[in-house]
C-alpha cells in the first residue's frame, strides 16, 4: 500500500513540477532560443478573428507550425492573404500552454517572390470576374467633348505633367488633380478615395464635377504597382459613376485597375488623347460643316429663283384669268333679280288665300265644337264604382278560402293537432313514439300525453299554459 503513494526520498532533490510551471519553463526556452526566425511555408486556414487577430498555418511538404498575426500588425498587411499563397513570416516562436503546442508570433508577412505575388493576383482577378466586375457589358462610352477631366495621380510625378502638356497642345480643358500616394504602404486606399471622391462630387456644386475620370501611374515593377490590382481599387473603379480611363505603367504593364476600367490606355499621353479630341481638327471640321450648311442653304434658293422663272414665263396674264368670271357674275345677278321677283309674287298670293281662310265666324264655331266635345268626354260616377265593386267581390272570395284554409279550422270538424314538449309539430308515428311527452290540441283546448312504448321521463318539464280558447283574440279569419 506505500508503494502507491508518492513519497520524498532524502536527499532527493527533483521536485515534482506543476504543469503550468513546466509549460511556462517551455515558453521562456522557446521564446529565448528562437525570438526572430523567417519562416517559408504556404499558407493555410486563413481566418480573421471578429477582434482583428489573424490566425493561419505554415505548412510545406513534411511539417504545419500554427501562426498568429496580432490586429495592429494585421492591419498593415499590403496584400490580401489567401489559403495557398507562398509567403515568408518573420516574427518569434512562442508556446501556447492551453493547447501544449508551439506557434509563431508573426510581425509581418512577405510574399515569396515574383511568382507568388503573380498567382496571388491571379487568384484576385478570377475572383473579382466571377462577380461581373470586368464585365465588358458594363463598361460606357467616354464623353466625346469632356469640359471638366479628374486626375488621380501623384502631384510631383512626370505622369501630371505629361498629361497637361498632351491635353494643351489637343484641347485646352479645366483638369482637376487629386493628389495621392501611387505605391508604398496606403496608396491603395488613397486611391480608391480619390475615385469615390470624384463621383461623389454632386453636378453644379461648388467644385466642377469630372465628365471622365483618370487614374495614372508610371511605369515599374510589379510591386511597384501593385497598389493598382488591390481590391479596395478595383471596387472603386467599378463603383464610379464617371467613365473612367486606368493609365497605369507602360503598354506591357496590366493591373486589375484596367480591367475595371471603361478604358485602357497604355500611356498616361494616351489617356489624355482618349479624353479629348484635336482642338485644330474639330475647327476645321466645324469650318467645314458651315460651308456645307452655306452651301445646303443657298442650293435651294438658287433651284426656287430658277424655276420660279420659268413658271412666270408661262402663267397667263391676271386679266385674262378674271374675264370669264366677271361675265358669269352678272349672269348669276340677274338671274337672282329675277328669281326674288317671282317669289315675293307666289308669297303674296299664298298669304290672300289664308286671310280669307281667317274669319271670325270661323274660329267661334271652332271653339263651340271644342267645348261640346269636352263636355261629352267628363266622368261619369258608374265608370269608377264597376271596378270597385269587382275589387270588393275578389277580396270577399279571397277571405272565404283564407278561412277554410286556417291550419286550425279542421280542429272544429274533431281534428286534433299533435306536438312535442318544445312546441314542434309531429307528423308521423315515428317521430312522436320517440317522444317522452306529447302535447294534443283540440279545439277547446290541450292535452298531456304519453305514447304507448315510449321511455317514461322523469319529471315532466313545465309548461307555461296556453290561454283559454275564450280569452284569445278572435281568430281575423273568421
Amino acid at each position: 500500500m506505500s508503494d502507491m503513494i508518492a513519497e520524498t526520498k532524502p536527499g532527493d532533490n527533483a521536485q515534482p513540477l506543476t504543469i503550468s510551471e513546466i509549460s511556462a519553463l517551455l515558453k521562456r526556452t522557446v521564446e529565448d532560443r528562437f525570438g526572430f526566425v523567417r519562416l517559408r511555408g504556404e499558407l493555410s486556414g486563413v481566418k480573421r478573428a471578429a477582434s482583428g487577430h489573424f490566425y493561419c498555418a505554415l505548412k510545406d511538404e513534411g511539417a504545419v507550425i500554427d501562426g498568429v498575426m496580432w490586429k495592429g500588425n494585421a492591419q498593415r498587411l499590403n496584400f490580401r492573404a489567401e489559403d495557398g499563397l507562398e509567403v515568408i513570416a518573420i516574427g518569434k516562436l512562442t508556446t501556447y500552454p492551453g493547447r501544449s503546442k508551439y506557434q509563431i508570433v508573426i510581425d509581418s508577412l512577405e510574399l515569396a517572390g515574383e511568382g507568388a505575388l503573380l498567382a496571388l493576383l491571379e487568384k484576385t482577378r478570377a475572383r473579382l470576374a466571377a462577380e461581373g466586375l470586368f464585365d465588358a457589358g458594363r463598361k460606357r462610352r467616354l464623353p466625346y467633348l469632356p469640359q471638366v477631366i479628374g486626375v488621380v495621380t501623384s502631384p510631383t510625378g512626370a505622369v501630371i505633367r505629361d498629361i497637361l502638356h498632351r491635353l494643351a497642345d489637343r484641347f485646352p480643358s479645366h483638369v482637376l488633380v487629386w493628389p495621392v500616394l501611387v505605391q508604398g504602404q496606403g496608396a491603395a486606399e488613397q486611391v480608391a478615395a480619390a475615385v469615390r471622391g470624384f463621383s461623389a462630387l454632386a453636378p453644379g456644386g461648388p467644385i466642377p464635377r469630372p465628365d471622365i475620370v483618370i487614374v495614372a501611374r508610371g511605369g515599374g515593377s510589379i510591386e511597384d504597382l501593385w497598389s493598382f490590382n488591390e481590391e479596395v481599387v478595383v471596387r472603386a473603379i467599378a463603383e464610379c459613376s464617371i467613365p473612367v480611363i486606368s493609365a497605369v505603367g507602360h503598354e506591357t504593364d496590366t493591373t486589375l485597375a484596367d480591367y475595371a476600367a471603361d478604358r485602357r490606355a497604355p500611356t498616361p499621353t494616351a489617356a489624355a488623347e482618349m479624353a479629348v479630341p484635336v482642338r485644330a481638327d474639330l475647327m476645321l471640321t466645324l469650318a467645314d460643316f458651315a460651308a456645307r450648311q452655306r452651301r445646303a442653304v443657298y442650293r435651294p434658293v438658287e433651284l426656287g429663283r430658277e424655276r420660279l422663272a420659268a413658271r412666270v414665263r408661262l402663267m397667263p396674264y391676271p386679266a385674262n384669268l378674271l374675264q370669264p368670271q366677271a361675265q358669269r357674275l352678272d349672269d348669276l345677278a340677274e338671274r337672282l333679280r329675277r328669281g326674288l321677283s317671282e317669289r315675293s309674287a307666289k308669297g303674296r298670293e299664298r298669304l290672300a288665300g289664308a286671310a280669307a281662310r281667317l274669319s271670325p265666324s270661323l274660329l267661334v264655331r271652332s271653339a263651340a265644337e271644342a267645348r261640346r266635345r269636352l263636355d261629352r268626354a267628363r266622368l261619369s260616377l258608374a265608370l269608377i264604382e264597376r271596378p270597385l265593386r269587382g275589387g270588393i267581390d275578389r277580396l270577399a272570395a279571397l277571405t272565404r278560402v283564407m278561412s277554410q284554409l286556417h291550419p286550425k279550422k279542421p280542429l272544429e270538424r274533431g281534428y286534433a293537432i299533435i306536438r312535442d314538449a318544445g312546441g314542434k309539430a309531429l307528423s308521423s308515428r315515428a317521430s312522436a313514439i320517440d317522444q317522452p311527452v306529447i302535447m294534443v290540441e283540440f279545439a277547446d283546448g290541450e292535452l298531456t300525453a304519453t305514447p304507448a312504448g315510449a321511455p317514461q321521463p322523469s319529471a315532466p318539464k313545465p309548461r307555461t299554459p296556453r290561454t283559454p280558447p275564450a280569452a284569445r283574440q278572435d281568430d281575423l279569419f273568421g
